[in-house]
């Protein structure tokens, strides 16, 4: 349960994306169902961020060792570093950390997520991501896409994402884009991009992206927050700067939610992906996705 309290006035027919709650404004509101994301700024603070960071380090130094979580490098660095921060660019489900994990229980963070889900909340998929400066290869430049596209389960106007900067995050060093008004759309087809040199495991983008749809880099500050619908096209550009760029970020949805088969989708050959990678680290037939 979060501190949200749920109005007595509802808007049957106005509001589709978000439910009737005394947290958000009519503006609000109105921003994310026109939208499909909503800015919150300082959400979350500062203190807790260092915390954040510094169990951050302390993964990439193996001094912790989250059972389940997904340890994402840049080899090619590794020689160059060894084991530190400048060499990792992704922790993905942190769920088993407790520090880390402490970020998908800020009172702050699900009073808004409430607004999204309703009361009953999972979280479904966790990242703290740190994009690295980049080359002209542009390794870690995340192609547009759907966060939908990852995730087998249902409906999609009960899942939101909250993706908290964990320092400034600009044009600069790689800030999220966003295309205002695509929550709207069905589930597009996502594949590798076609771009030499340039494929990250997973990053996966759209096969045909709209260039008409215009962009919004989304300009923010240290525990500045973001909650975005899981239909919304984003990704984000390279860091051309010398520093590191870090989020963390959680998927929220309502335990209302189902699974799906996704046979015959477009999410069918990411299934089928999936499937292989954890049958390969972890040595087992017996896996669904």
């Amino acid at each position: 349960p979060t501190s949200a309290q749920v109005s007595a006035v509802a808007h049957p027919g106005r509001f589709r994306y978000t439910l009737d709650n005394d947290v958000l404004t009519m503006e609000q509101r109105q921003f994310y169902e026109d939208n499909g994301y909503l800015l919150i700024r300082k959400l979350v603070s500062d203190e807790d961020i260092e915390r954040f960071r510094k169990e951050f380090v302390r993964i990439c130094k193996r001094e912790v060792k989250p059972p389940g979580a997904m340890i994402m490098k840049n080899e090619s660095l590794r020689s160059q570093y060894g084991q530190s921060e400048k060499v990792v660019n992704k922790v993905q489900d942190f769920q088993e950390d407790e520090e880390l994990f402490r970020y998908c229980t800020l009172p702050e963070v699900l009073k808004y997520v409430e607004c999204f889900t309703g009361p009953n909340i999972m979280a479904m998929h966790t990242m703290l991501i740190n994009k690295l400066p980049d080359s002209e290869k542009q390794t870690f430049l995340h192609p547009m896409h759907q966060d939908l596209h990852y995730f087998p389960f249902r409906p999609a106007d009960l899942i939101v994402c909250s993706w908290t900067a964990m320092e400034r995050a600009d044009e600069s060093n790689g800030c999220l884009v966003v295309q205002p008004g695509t929550h709207k759309e069905t589930l597009k087809p996502h594949d590798y991009p076609k771009w030499e040199g340039k494929t990250n495991k997973l990053f996966h983008g759209l096969l045909d992206e709209d260039e008409t749809i215009p962009k919004v880099h989304l300009v923010m500050e240290k525990g500045d927050t973001v909650f975005f619908h899981p239909l919304l096209i984003h990704g984000s550009g390279i860091n051309k700067t010398s520093g590191f760029r870090k989020s963390i970020s959680c998927h929220f949805a309502s335990s209302e939610c189902y699974y799906i088969d996704v046979k015959n989708t477009t999410q069918e050959h990411l299934e089928k992906e999936l499937v292989e990678m954890f049958q390969k680290k972890y040595d087992t037939t017996s896996v669904k996705l």
